[in-house]
């Protein structure tokens, strides 16, 4: 199958055409949106790629990373700009190497944002794969044991329609 240079579609909602995969990203963790004003300045620390938050029970460590769900005859991907947990171990490497990134590096981490469209995405687990050349990196979700795999697993799996990439598109675009 021949794959569509860009993919556009009409909004339902405003009316426009929107041109190329849709892309959301999220400027924090769930978890950080969540806290008070107050906790933020006291407790957490976020910049465009990092986000500590430190309380009671020990300290959450969060990276930027990229979730890509397949679009069917599209060139690119529908792109969601998450934020996943690491370890403290993971944390420290990923940070050690952010300016030099080394290839074949990966952590175990759980996704941290609720994505618009799915049941609660908070903690799935997945691979977060380093990527090279500047890229965030690749968040890549395990697969369910049991029968009943998420939504999100299953289209990053096996992709999405155009009329599903639509549909979140609008939904995130225009909460409709």
């Amino acid at each position: 199958m021949a794959m569509a240079a860009i993919f556009a579609f009409k909004c339902t909602c405003c009316g426009e055409v929107h041109e190329g995969s849709p892309s959301v990203a999220f400027d924090s963790p769930w978890h950080y949106h969540s806290l008070s004003a107050d906790q933020k300045k006291s407790i957490a620390t976020l910049s465009s790629d990092f986000c500590t938050i430190t309380h009671d029970e020990g300290i959450d460590r969060f990276i930027r990373a990229v979730l890509e769900v397949p679009i069917e005859g599209a060139a690119e991907p529908f792109t969601w700009g998450v934020w996943v947990s690491l370890s403290a171990n993971s944390f420290a490497r990923y940070e050690e190497t952010y300016d030099a990134p080394v290839a074949g590096d990966g952590f175990f981490g759980t996704l941290c944002n609720r994505l618009p469209g799915y049941p609660n995405t908070i903690a799935l687990h997945a691979d977060v794969r380093v990527q090279l050349d500047g890229l965030r990196p690749l968040v890549v979700l395990h697969q369910s044991k049991s029968d009943h795999a998420h939504p999100l697993e299953t289209d990053q799996r096996e992709g999405i329609s155009i009329a599903r990439a639509q549909e979140l598109a609008e939904l995130t675009t225009h909460g409709t």
